[in-house]
């Protein structure tokens, strides 16, 4: 028998950065984590230039916990750079949250990274025989002690060498003497986008940031570019040429906001879409259609209309429940799916139901959403994927735990289905991801194993 937790991959991390002369580049920032909140809850920092030196106020928690009106008010200069983070490697120590910022022979430079690099220890080993002294165990500071290492003459020309060197996914924001850089690795797997604001850009992981800053969506960052802005305006590098563009597809999934759009797709379309090709594959002679909030109701939705069906609000999130800490007992454990989502008995009473999840990584919380459902009074619970299962863990920059701990590693469909005590259980097929998505440019290796960039399983 196996014993499985959370079913839910944890969110990477997100990344924002301005340069805006004449702005509050802190509050701009500031606000600009707030809506990246759902990228990352365990820290936050915020790196500010004056185009001399560089101050940065971080800490444990979430935006608001870190941020005091007075804090950002301190922060002072004419671009910054932000940072929220969950840790897909290193522990979650102060030492480790971002923006990490350095003094080295050509002044200072702080950095943010969203992704995880696939040969982090080797080059880490590398550096180390070479005389690198490291303080934090993120593969953030090995991206650092690169560029300080090849910065003899351009910084472009030390990012297009460091490029070269790295393995995995990376989106970037650098503060540099008097410029801020943004960077993509040449898969594109981690989002990066470009904002205009007033007199100067900025750019974010998603582009729902932008709307809250207040800016105007210019374009996505592509894959392998190098964006330098400074006070002559945005300038374009290509540092490594795109090798095969491979988005996450989980950004569309789960990850991303509904109301970004990565690449191109819209993200709430998207999932719309996944519930269209789900209601096609696997329709469900049912009563009412519900979501497992807040990432499954576009596919919900989407299902209910291609059939007909009404969709109703079967299952109630907590919204004020932002972070899951690990619980002592089973027990304790339980208490704490209650405590994020509640089944609505007045709507499930005495009806068939299809409940629509966007993924089930280990199983436990499905299990007990399953058994909330029918206690509220569902006749009948179909439960229905807006993923294909989740079979291989994730090495660029998503927590999915170990490979023998994802069920759908473990156990077949059938399996699965007895396990979360449901009616039925059928996840989309990849070629329905693939038409809901409208691309094949995505990365699908945590549902087969097809890893884009080599890894060390």
């Amino acid at each position: 028998m196996f014993e499985f937790g959370e079913d839910k991959p944890k969110e990477e991390c997100g990344v924002f950065g301005i340069y805006a002369p004449t702005q509050e580049v802190a509050r701009l920032t500031y606000y600009g984590l707030y809506a990246l909140q759902h990228r990352g809850q365990e820290s936050a920092g915020i790196a500010v230039s004056d185009g001399r030196s560089i101050d940065v106020h971080k800490g444990m928690g979430l935006v608001s916990e870190v941020f005091s009106d007075r804090v950002v008010d301190c922060l002072k200069g004419k671009m910054a750079i932000g940072h929220v983070r969950y840790s897909p490697t290193g522990s979650g120590l102060l030492t480790n949250a971002q923006p990490l910022v350095v003094h080295y022979q050509k002044g200072m430079m702080a950095l943010a990274h969203n992704g995880s690099l696939t040969n982090a220890l080797e080059l880490r080993e590398e550096l180390g025989k070479n005389g690198a002294v490291f303080q934090t165990t993120i593969d953030s500071e090995v991206i650092i002690n690169l560029i300080t290492r090849y910065r003899q003459e351009s910084l472009e020309d030390a990012l297009v060498k460091t490029m070269l060197d790295l393995r995995g996914a990376y989106a970037l924001v650098i503060l540099a003497e008097d410029k801020l850089i943004g960077l993509r690795d040449p898969h594109g797997v981690r989002p990066l986008c470009i904002g205009r604001m007033g007199d100067g850009y900025c750019l974010a992981s998603e582009s729902c940031v932008l709307d809250t800053t207040g800016a105007e969506f210019v374009r996505d960052v592509e894959p392998g570019e190098i964006v330098v802005i400074d006070e002559d305006g945005l300038h374009s590098h290509q540092g490594f040429s795109e090798i095969e563009r491979t988005s996450c597809a989980f950004e569309y999934i789960h990850i991303a906001r509904p109301d970004s759009t990565i690449d191109q797709l819209s993200v709430s379309e998207s999932r719309r879409r996944m519930g269209i090709e789900l209601a096609r594959e696997y329709p469900v002679d049912a009563d009412l259609v519900i979501a497992v909030p807040d990432s499954g109701t576009a596919s919900a939705l989407g299902y209910a209309s291609e059939l007909g069906l009404p969709f109703g609000d079967g299952v109630i999130k907590n919204c004020y429940v932002h972070r899951t800490f690990i619980q002592p007992t089973q027990e304790m454990r339980e208490m704490d799916v209650r405590l994020k989502l509640n089944a609505n008995a007045s709507v499930l009473k005495n009806k068939r139901v299809v409940m629509i999840d966007d993924s089930i990584v280990q199983g436990t919380t499905s299990s007990k959403l399953v058994e909330m459902v029918r206690k509220a009074g569902a006749k009948e619970v179909h439960f229905l994927i807006s993923s294909p299962p989740v079979a291989y863990p994730c090495f660029f920059g998503i927590d999915t735990v170990k490979r023998e701990k994802l069920i759908a590693n473990q156990m077949g469909i059938e399996e699965i289905r007895e396990f979360v005590g449901a009616d039925s259980l059928h996840y989309i097929s990849e070629g329905g991801l693939l038409r809901a998505l409208g691309t094949d440019c995505v990365c699908l290796a945590c549902f087969n194993g097809a890893y884009p960039i080599p890894v060390l399983t």
